[in-house]
């Protein structure tokens, strides 16, 4: 039988469809630490190993070079940021991802998150919590007839594009190619990065962590923003400059932030930015509903089910393995 390490954290925690598709054709080896692992951790766990299933885990190329049985890594969600696709198609390792499966989730998230800004929940919550009776106190905005700046117009802004125009509101967005079919279907207009952030009252982020968007919104993107709007990041942290978000939001010039994300993941919580006000906080859960689990595991099991009977997964992200001739698995 193969030989399977798991160290995504949330994997078969909710449900177990996964878990008993990888148990029929492999020995299962899970994370015993509770959190994401360093590279130097995943080499000494992947030594002997034909498959690993990864959450936010660092893949680097000292990993591939250590773990000579490898054939694929699965990874349990959509970012491979921390993986190196160079390095894995070099050694002839198959990467894979679980894309479109948490759409829904994620895009709810933010949906959440925005109700919660303009309608100040937690703090409403809080004070009620207390033995308070303030409703003035916390006077909101509603989202119907705001205007939505989505950066980053995957399957996820997709599904807050839905969202967002049912509750009326008028929905910008940015990508790196226009859809002016999607333009027709649900009614969005195309801007410039520049021009939806001046237009939009909130801004919220859809977008991968790569050289290009790390630090996309930094504080010239943000000082050009309006006073009053609101900006949401429920993709990666890094693509927020979180010094120049807390400067702005401690002098004014943003209303709020919501943030999924963090820079690091557990992030310091000793940052300014912890004790504001006008800041939702949530540790990354945007995709963690039973709903959308259930998908990544079967998905993520799949792809590693797939690999290990010499089938070519249906989402493999380093594409160009395929043509190198150096494919670890014995392709049927």
């Amino acid at each position: 039988m193969f030989r399977i390490f798991v160290a995504s954290r949330s994997f078969g925690r909710v449900v177990d469809d996964g878990v008993r598709l990888l148990e029929g054709v492999g020995e299962l080896a899970w994370n015993p630490l509770g959190r994401a692992l360093t590279s130097r951790e995943l080499q000494g766990f992947l030594r002997d190993v034909d498959a690993a299933l990864l959450g936010n885990d660092v893949c680097d190329r000292a990993v591939f070079e250590s773990a000579e049985r490898l054939k694929v890594v699965s990874r349990h969600g959509i970012g491979v940021d921390a993986v190196d696709l160079q390095a894995a198609t070099e050694h002839g390792v198959l990467v894979t991802n679980t894309p479109h499966v948490n759409a829904v989730a994620v895009a709810e998230h933010a949906l959440a998150l925005m109700l919660g800004l303009l309608r100040r929940i937690p703090a409403a919550d809080a004070s009620v919590k207390a033995g308070r009776w303030e409703g003035l106190k916390f006077m909101g905005g509603e989202l119907y007839g705001k205007t939505l700046g989505i950066v980053g117009l995957g399957a996820i802004g997709v599904e807050l594009a839905r969202r967002a125009r049912g509750l009326g509101m008028n929905v910008l967005y940015v990508k790196r190619r226009r859809s002016l079919e999607l333009e027709e279907q649900l009614g969005l207009t195309f801007k410039p990065l520049n021009e939806l952030l001046k237009e939009s009252d909130i801004v919220s982020i859809h977008l991968p962590l790569t050289d290009e968007t790390k630090g996309l919104i930094g504080e010239e993107e943000i000082a050009s923003m309006k006073p009053n709007a609101y900006i949401i990041n429920t993709a990666r942290g890094g693509i927020i400059n979180l010094n120049a978000l807390t400067q702005a939001l401690k002098a004014g010039r943003l209303a709020g932030a919501a943030l999924d994300v963090y820079d690091s993941e557990p992030p310091n919580f000793n940052h300014p930015l912890f004790k504001l006000e006008n800041v939702i906080l949530t540790p990354h859960i945007a995709a963690y509903t039973v709903e959308a689990v259930r998908r990544m595991d079967i998905t993520a099991a799949e792809n590693i089910l797939k690999a290990l009977k010499g089938q070519i997964p249906e989402h493999v992200v380093n594409k160009e393995v395929l043509s190198r001739g150096n494919l670890r698995i014995r392709a049927s």
